[in-house]
């Protein structure tokens, strides 16, 4: 007997499906989590601290406060396994949240798999993606503190958007650098920033030192999400009244995008389904974290033994080409150096479409749990991308961005192995966002001119060699 309840799981097997189910499942409905998860608490072995960029020491919480507000800095640095979500936080998730599980039935059809693909969508948010899920309460907090502006960089725009939505609700001004190969490539997402108040600058730009120091170096430089960086932390160390938010790496920002993966364990047990793998796509790793960490605690206590695969661009892999080594977050080197998997952070990738995964370096907890063995990582060429993501919108309706393309190929993937196997796995796929502003991308592989970006060797071994070396 229905109670009235929402609970958002949907089975993709028709139109009716494309509008939100109310299922009972023990008259249990699933609620936006009142807590994030920190995964740190969970560790036998802990992450090493980040390091002043200047002495090489641990960083001292107060050697943060200039750029963040004091309530992150606590979450960046805490043990403590859970962190309450303030209302006011939790009020705005109500406009999106708890987001919908989706079966995919129309593409394991497609595919002819007995596996069983879930995906997990994120995109159902005012921006888009799962970015308004630390947006808001990194702004939240600023506004608290009582700062007037907030600064950050930006790839493909998710983020970027996704702040200055936070920051038209709370009150504060905005202001992005956006990488100058995704500020040409999308231009709908600038507009989408700027129609929430947002000022936007291509990076690198002719407004920082550090923007005006590559520039001079390469008058055509595609920028990269490190040069942004520095120019957002160039501006909010020099104004007292600006802090600087990150959409990605951090701590406290992966804590924030663990409400992804905790409505997501309700959602499947209600179902009665247990992940066999687990499937996202990785830049900084936000999205991944979000959703991988609390299936992680669950994998630690021993309920659940699912596969956790990582995937990444083929022309940015720092997981599985890089080195686990101290560096710097930014290319100017004005961050803390932090313990990650990194292709050196002057290292500026190719402009592929997935702009929100051209970075240099590995979020340091994701890094170390890779280190740990508690998940694995391959990379995928973008063709093969595109591909995946023609197959997934012809068949479930929805287009997706190119970054959880890479998250579709390796589910696709594992799902013909399915096939040729005969196993009914469970797999379940992050998909952050949908592809709208990414039309032009589509364009260019459909007409058939969208071709693989590649590392070149020598390219990583002149940027790693400019690593810092620091004995940790």
């Amino acid at each position: 007997m229905l109670n009235g309840k929402q609970m958002h799981v949907r089975l993709s097997n028709g139109f009716r499906a494309r509008a939100r189910s109310v299922i009972n499942v023990n008259s249990t409905a699933i609620e936006i989590p009142r807590q994030w998860y920190n995964l740190v608490a969970d560790l036998a072995i802990k992450p090493l601290p980040p390091l002043h960029p200047k002495t090489f020491e641990p960083v001292k919480p107060e050697d943060l406060s200039p750029l963040f507000a004091y309530e992150l800095i606590k979450q960046e640095v805490t043990d403590e396994r859970f962190i309450d979500i303030p209302e006011e936080v939790i009020d705005v998730y109500r406009l999106w949240r708890p987001t919908p599980l989706i079966r995919a039935k129309r593409l394991e059809k497609l595919l002819d798999t007995p596996a069983r693909i879930y995906y997990k969508y994120e995109g159902v948010s005012p921006a888009g993606s799962h970015k308004p899920n630390t947006a808001v309460p990194q702004v939240y907090y600023n506004a608290q503190q009582g700062v007037k502006n907030v600064v950050t960089e930006t790839g493909a725009g998710q983020w970027g958007s996704s702040l200055a939505f936070a920051c038209s609700l709370f009150g504060l001004g905005c202001e992005v650098w956006q990488v100058r190969a995704s500020y040409y490539q999308k231009p709908y997402r600038k507009l989408m920033m700027q129609t929430w108040g947002a000022k936007v600058h291509p990076s690198p730009s002719d407004i920082t030192q550090a923007g005006r120091k590559i520039l001079q170096m390469d008058p055509s430089s595609p920028g990269s999400l490190g040069i942004a960086i520095s120019e957002a932390v160039e501006i909010a160390a020099a104004n007292d009244d600006t802090k600087y938010c990150l959409g990605s790496v951090l701590n406290h920002v992966l804590l924030h995008q663990t409400v992804i993966g905790e409505e997501c364990i309700r959602q499947m047990e209600a179902i009665g389904e247990t992940p066999d793998l687990i499937i996202g796509c990785t830049g900084g790793g936000s999205n991944f974290a979000g959703l991988s960490f609390p299936f992680i605690r669950e994998k630690l206590k021993g309920k659940i033994n699912p596969v956790i695969r990582a995937v990444e661009p083929a022309a940015c892999p720092s997981l599985t080409k890089g080195v686990y080594a101290y560096d710097f977050g930014d290319t100017a080197g004005m961050t803390p150096l932090m313990k990650m998997h990194t292709l050196g952070h002057d290292f500026i990738p190719d402009p592929i479409h997935a702009g929100g995964l051209r970075y240099h370096g590995m979020a340091p907890l994701i890094s170390h749990v890779h280190e740990l063995g508690f998940m694995e990582a391959i990379s995928i060429p973008q063709t093969e991308c595109f591909q995946g993501a023609i197959r997934f919108a012809r068949s479930e309706g929805i287009i997706p961005a190119p970054e959880p393309t890479h998250a579709i190929a390796a589910t696709i993937q594992e799902a013909v192995r399915c096939r040729e196997s005969g196993e009914s796995k469970v797999i379940l796929m992050a998909m952050c966002g949908h592809g709208h502003f990414d039309l032009a991308s589509y364009e260019k592989y459909l007409q058939g001119s969208l071709v693989d970006l590649s590392f070149e060797e020598e390219k990583i071994k002149e940027s790693l060699a400019k690593v810092p070396q620091v004995q940790a």
